[in-house]
């Protein structure tokens, strides 16, 4: 696959609207053209102590941030036409699905490719197929895990070797 776009979310809760902060990483030609990061203003909006805990994030870092709709009018001409790519489909494709519902979007039935699921088939040996050591399988260091622009640019480098 050499065009596609890695997509990853923070959630600020266990409500999988919950977005709080999305990164993407646009993949053109097998080459990393573009990324957007955007803090989002979570629905519900509050925190659990544990996602904050993981991502650093809290409600002052989100209360000012837009709501998911002038996010997402960012994000869709980025990825127009492309597949989406996240390591754990079901929780991003999930989480993108509940914050559509929410705000009541029409949901266009993105194309999901999922690097968990084929990391797990290339790499049958590792003792863990998190992001971070997959990321490491594939010679990439992640930097901060965890955040979401650089999970995603984590997941293009995965997919790139392994899709």
């Amino acid at each position: 696959m050499n065009d596609f776009a890695a997509i990853d979310f923070e959630t600020a809760n266990n409500e999988r609207s919950s977005v709080c902060s999305v990164g993407i990483v646009i993949v053109r030609n097998g080459e990393i053209v573009d990324s957007f990061y955007s803090l989002i203003q979570p629905e519900p909006n509050y925190y659990n102590y544990w996602c904050s805990r993981v991502h650093g994030l809290c409600r002052r870092d989100t209360d000012c941030a837009p709501v998911f709709p002038e996010v997402w009018a960012r994000v869709e001409p980025l990825i127009q036409g492309l597949p989406l790519v996240a390591h754990n489909k079901p929780f991003d494709e999930g989480c993108l699905r509940a914050v559509f519902r929410v705000y009541r979007m029409d949901y266009p039935d993105y194309e999901f490719h999922d690097t968990l699921a084929a990391s797990r088939r290339a790499f049958p040996h590792l003792p863990s197929h998190q992001l971070q050591v997959v990321a490491g399988a594939c010679g990439f260091n992640m930097g901060q895990h965890h955040h979401a622009l650089a999970d995603a640019e984590a997941c293009a480098r995965i997919a790139l070797k392994i899709l």
